[in-house]
């Protein structure tokens, strides 16, 4: 892997982690259609990558959300020692850990069939396809009459269920969190911002769980460079995205990125069927 390949995967990840669009879907999309073939003839490559790209949206999300951050937090820790949930800010920092768990679970859980299974271009291009339809339902159904402050626990643990599902590359996490909201009947941008808010324990979370085992099984000749810029290229793209979405958001609906899904499925699997790319990625 060259910088130049680490830094277009880096920005790739920053975008489309914080664009309701899927970021593992697009990580696998980009070099299959450039035809870079290093992650499969390297699977260490693949997952010391992967924890840079982690590394790069974690510092993204916390970097923007930094000041709600440690109000979250202080409002957690004093919950816990009073064992009481009197404030928003402590009903929020429980709803955001409620919402955080089946993500986890299942993600340890399924980690290996994901990779294996799901990951393929086809499938892909049709999970893209899918949901596309289903943001636009959403969209165009939804209340928008509820804020954050409105959300409660049986509703935290839902968005937190469809979550999981985003592990199939295609879906998108942040995609399906907000589609999820909004069905719920939270307004555009915040479902977005409590999408946001939740990648940091979720993102955060798989990018330590990677650091550790990049810890103990050290890093490939030659990775350094790539690694770092891969990192910095996902923060600062990752910024950017989150930005954009949460201002876009506030005066728009969500037909830019249902009908981006729709185009780029629809290409993709024109390119599957003229056999200019394999199927499977093979």
């Amino acid at each position: 892997m060259t910088v130049l390949q680490a830094i277009i995967l880096g920005i790739v990840q920053g975008l489309t982690e914080f664009l309701p669009i899927s970021s593992s879907g697009h990580l696998i999309l980009v070099p299959w259609l450039f035809g870079w073939r290093f992650f499969q003839t390297n699977p260490d490559l693949n997952k010391t990558f992967d924890v840079a790209l982690h590394l790069g949206t974690f510092i993204a999300a916390l970097v923007y959300f930094w000041r709600q951050v440690v109000v979250i937090l202080r409002a957690w820790f004093h919950s816990l020692r009073t064992r009481r949930v009197e404030t928003a800010d402590e009903r929020l920092a429980w709803l955001l850990l409620i919402s955080t768990i089946p993500a986890g679970l299942v993600g340890v859980a399924f980690e290996g069939f994901v990779e294996n299974q799901l990951g393929k271009p086809y499938l892909i291009c049709i999970m893209m396809f899918a949901f596309a339809l289903v943001m636009m339902v959403a969209d165009r159904t939804a209340k928008l009459d509820k804020t954050v402050s409105d959300l409660r626990w049986p509703e935290a643990l839902g968005i937190g269920v469809a979550q999981a599902v985003a592990l199939a590359p295609g879906v998108s996490r942040s995609g399906i969190t907000m589609v999820t909201g909004l069905f719920m009947g939270l307004d555009r941008e915040s479902t977005a911002r409590y999408s946001f808010l939740l990648s940091i324990p979720v993102v955060g979370g798989a990018a330590a769980l990677k650091l550790g085992q990049l810890a103990v099984n050290g890093m490939p000749p030659h990775m350094e460079q790539p690694f770092l810029w891969g990192t910095v290229a996902a923060a600062a793209s990752g910024l950017l995205a989150i930005w954009f979405v949460l201002s876009y958001l506030r005066t728009h609906t969500f037909k830019l990125f249902v009908v981006y899904r729709l185009v780029v499925a629809s290409a993709l699997l024109i390119v599957i069927a003229t056999g200019a790319r394999h199927a499977t990625g093979i």
